[in-house]
């Protein structure tokens, strides 16, 4: 009779679990020295990463109208979709283009009975996952002091500013957009307002 026969099947048995244990508790020591940087002595729990929002803004067909037979060529819109494809609320603040010696975010509103164009106050507010449509006649970025004229088929840079600092680059082509008026906004919906 062997003595050496029911003692090797715990043997084994037991490299498992001592091998387990010895992994778990790597796989624990691992995982807990890849927390982010926000866990470590001294850091900011709420800092987020500067380009967090930038980062869940996604921008869709972006044009900008022609200077083109247009009465007025010191100024233009651009339009596009914006949407927040993040799981946080964010802002547009602002934009900036080197085609412009100054560029504001613009809505259309009733003032006095009246249609008005004016800044919009606070920027353009994105909730989680939804879209903002900046067109004609609605909100937009306005262009002003045009330092060029923009004929169809040329292009224009811009920089979308969010409320955390971080921004867009967005490039956008010119393109014909004729109305009765020969202002770039929709027919009928009346002077600016500054």
């Amino acid at each position: 009779m062997n003595l050496r026969t029911p003692i090797h099947p715990r043997s084994t048995r037991r490299r498992p679990r001592v091998a387990a244990s010895i992994a778990a508790l790597l796989l624990a020591a691992t995982l807990a020295a890849c927390g982010n940087e926000t866990d470590a002595p001294g850091a900011d729990p709420s800092a987020t990463p500067a380009a967090a929002s930038a980062e869940s803004l996604t921008v869709e067909d972006p044009w900008v109208r022609s200077t083109d037979g247009a009465e007025d060529t010191s100024m233009t819109g651009a339009f596009m979709v914006l949407d927040n494809t993040g799981d946080e609320e964010l802002t547009v603040t602002g934009a900036s283009s080197d085609v412009a010696k100054k560029v504001e975010l613009h809505e259309m509103a009733m003032v006095d009975g009246a249609s008005v164009m004016r800044e919009i106050d606070g920027g353009i507010v994105l909730a989680a996952g939804k879209g903002q449509l900046l067109q004609p006649g609605g909100m937009h970025v306005m262009l002003m002091g045009l330092t060029e004229e923009l004929p169809a088929g040329a292009e224009v840079d811009l920089v979308l500013e969010l409320a955390d600092g971080s921004t867009l680059e967005v490039n956008a082509p010119v393109k014909a957009f004729t109305e009765e008026d020969e202002h770039y906004h929709a027919p009928g919906t009346g002077d600016h307002e500054h």
